[in-house]
C-alpha cells in the first residue's frame, strides 16, 4: 500500500514516510491509495480484544512497518494507560449507547491516538534512517494539545510545541496545557482562534519545513495519518461490544454521532465503513460553528462566517481540515485540489450535485447550541443518572433531532430505527462550570471547587490526570500573535538544532 496526497495521486510514499513528514508537500493530506486494500471481513478483527484489533487495523494500513513490529508497539501503546481494562467501553444509555472515549492520562478521546503516534513516529524515525530531530508542532482547541504534550513528553529524538487560542479552551484544558513537565515540552497561546492557529501551523509546513539545522517539523494534529489511524479501533470496539451484550444481531448496522470539529473522528468511522465495518449512517454532530452542517445540506463549504465560542471549544472550528481526506474518495485529487484553492483563495466551495448526493449515501450533518446542549445534560442526568460532557452533549442533542424528525435529515425515515452509537469525546470534569450549570447547580468560584462539586453531587469520580493540575507549577507562559508563530518556531527550533 502507498500513501498519495489528496490533491495530486504522482506524490507517493510509504505509511511509515507519510507518519514521519506528517502533511504531502503539495499542502495536501496522506490517505491510502486504494480503499480495496483495507476491505476485511469485521468478524476477523472484533474477534480480539481492544488491543488485539488495534494489532490487525494497523497491520492493514502500516504494512511496512511489518507484524511483529506493530504488535510490540500496540502493546507498548496501550498497557497500563488506560483507567479502564476496556480502554473504550460502551455504556446502555436508555434506548441508545454511549461509546466513552475519556479513560486516558488527559481525559479524553485524543489519548487513544496519541498515546500511538509518539511510538509510530519514533519507529518511522528509525526506519527511513532519519537523523534529524523531529519538531512537532501541533494546533489545539483543547484536547489535542495536552494529549500531545503527555504523550511527547521526553519521547527521545522529539519536541513539541503546542499552539492554543488565548480564551478559547477551557481553564482545565489550559492548566494541563501549562502546566506540561517535558523537557522537550512548550505550549503557547495565540491571539485569535483555533482555525488561526492550525492555518499557521499549516503554513509553516510549506514555508519552513527544516526551521534550523539538524531540525525537521511534522505533527500530532489529525492532519497525520498516524494520528488518524488508531482511531479506528474503537468504532471495531464499539460494534464488538454490542454484539457481547446481544444489543445487536450480528451484521445489523449501526449510527455513530459523531461530535466533531475537525473531522478527524467522524473520518476515522468512515476509514471503519470502508473497511467493512456495519454502518448505517455517520451522523455529523456540530455545535454553533455549523460549516459542516450546511456543507453536508447543500454541498457549500463557508467558512466566511460568525466565529462562535461555545461551551464545547473543541468544536469551535471553522475550517475542518481532514473533511479533504472525505473529498478526496468522493470527488477525486483533482476536484479536491480545486476546492482547497477556492477555500484558500475565495473562503468558499461547492461539490456538484453528483459528489453531494455521494456523500449523502452515508453523511448526515446536525447542529445544536449551546442551550440545547445544556438541556440534553440536564434531562438525561435527571432522567438517565448518566453525566455527560458538552460536546457529548452536542452529540446527544443532534441524535434526539435525529429521532425526532428523520424525516427532515435523511430521505430514509427508516435511518432512525437503527441502533444508535454516541461518541463521548471527553470527560464532564474538563467543563464543570458549564455542566453544573446544566444540572442545575450553582458552579463554585473556581474549576477546581468545580470539580470536588460536581463529585459531591453525582458521585462520578474525578479523574486521575485531571485531579492533579491545580498543584502544579505552571511552566509555559507564551502568548503571541499569530504573525509571530513562525519566528518563535525558529528560535525554538535553533535552541535543540545543531
Amino acid at each position: 500500500m502507498n500513501y498519495i496526497s489528496t490533491r495530486n495521486t504522482e506524490i507517493k510514499v510509504s505509511s511509515s514516510k507519510a507518519i514521519l513528514e506528517g502533511q504531502a508537500p503539495d499542502g495536501g493530506l496522506y490517505v491510502p491509495d486504494n480503499l480495496d486494500t483495507i476491505k476485511l471481513d469485521y468478524h476477523d478483527v472484533i474477534k480480539h480484544d481492544f488491543k488485539g484489533m488495534a494489532k490487525v487495523i494497523w497491520n492493514t494500513f502500516f504494512p511496512d512497518y511489518g507484524k511483529d513490529v506493530i504488535d510490540e508497539l500496540v502493546e507498548r501503546s496501550y498497557s497500563n494507560k488506560f483507567s479502564n481494562k476496556k480502554i473504550t467501553p460502551i455504556t446502555g444509555v436508555g434506548n441508545d449507547f454511549v461509546l466513552e472515549l475519556y479513560y486516558g492520562p488527559t481525559a479524553a478521546f485524543k489519548d487513544i491516538a496519541l498515546s500511538a503516534l509518539p511510538n509510530l513516529l519514533t519507529k518511522a524515525r528509525e526506519m527511513n534512517s532519519f537523523t534529524d530531530e523531529i519538531l512537532i508542532l501541533t494546533a489545539t482547541s483543547g484536547d489535542t494539545g495536552s494529549a500531545a504534550l503527555h504523550g511527547f513528553s521526553d519521547v527521545p529524538g522529539t519536541s513539541i510545541i503546542v499552539f492554543y487560542p488565548d480564551g478559547g479552551v477551557s481553564e482545565t484544558q489550559r492548566l494541563q496545557m501549562v502546566t506540561a513537565s517535558g523537557a522537550n515540552a512548550c505550549a503557547c497561546a495565540i491571539k485569535g482562534n483555533f482555525d488561526d492557529a492550525q492555518s499557521g501551523v499549516k503554513k509553516l509546513f510549506n514555508d519552513i519545513p527544516k526551521p534550523a539545522k539538524g531540525v525537521a517539523l511534522s505533527s500530532a494534529n489529525s492532519i497525520n495519518i498516524g494520528r488518524l489511524v488508531p482511531q479506528i479501533v474503537y468504532y471495531f470496539s464499539a460494534y464488538k461490544q454490542l454484539l457481547e451484550t446481544e444489543s445487536i444481531k450480528d451484521g445489523s448496522k449501526v449510527n455513530f454521532i459523531v461530535p466533531t470539529g475537525n473531522f478527524g473522528d467522524i473520518m476515522a468511522g468512515y476509514f471503519a465503513l470502508q473497511m467493512g465495518l456495519p454502518v448505517n449512517k455517520l451522523i455529523c454532530a456540530s455545535n454553533s460553528n455549523d460549516v459542516l452542517t450546511e456543507f453536508f445540506e447543500t454541498g457549500h463549504y463557508d467558512r466566511k462566517r460568525t466565529f462562535h465560542k461555545t461551551t464545547s471549544p473543541s468544536m469551535d472550528i471553522l475550517v475542518s481540515s481532514n473533511l479533504e481526506r472525505l473529498l478526496h474518495y468522493i470527488c477525486g485529487a483533482e476536484h479536491t485540489a480545486e476546492y482547497m484553492k477556492a477555500l484558500a483563495e475565495n473562503g468558499e466551495y461547492q461539490i456538484t450535485t453528483d459528489e453531494l448526493a455521494k456523500l449523502k449515501s452515508v453523511f448526515i450533518g446536525i447542529s445544536a447550541t449551546d442551550t440545547q446542549a445544556s438541556e440534553a445534560i440536564g434531562s438525561v442526568y435527571k432522567n438517565r443518572n448518566y453525566l455527560m460532557d458538552t460536546h457529548t452533549a452536542i452529540a446527544w442533542s443532534c441524535l434526539e433531532k435525529f429521532k425526532d424528525k428523520a424525516w427532515a435529515y435523511s430521505e430514509n425515515d427508516e435511518d432512525a430505527e437503527y441502533t444508535n452509537v454516541v461518541l463521548a469525546t471527553a470527560s464532564p470534569y474538563k467543563f464543570c462550570q458549564s455542566v453544573l450549570t446544566s444540572i442545575g447547580a450553582e458552579p463554585a468560584f473556581s474549576d477546581q471547587a468545580n470539580m470536588v462539586k460536581c463529585q459531591e453531587l453525582t458521585g462520578v469520580p474525578i479523574p486521575a490526570g485531571l485531579a492533579d493540575i491545580f498543584s502544579k507549577e505552571i511552566r509555559h507562559t507564551d502568548v503571541i500573535p499569530t504573525s509571530d508563530m513562525a519566528e518563535y518556531v525558529v528560535d525554538y527550533a535553533k535552541s535543540i538544532g545543531v
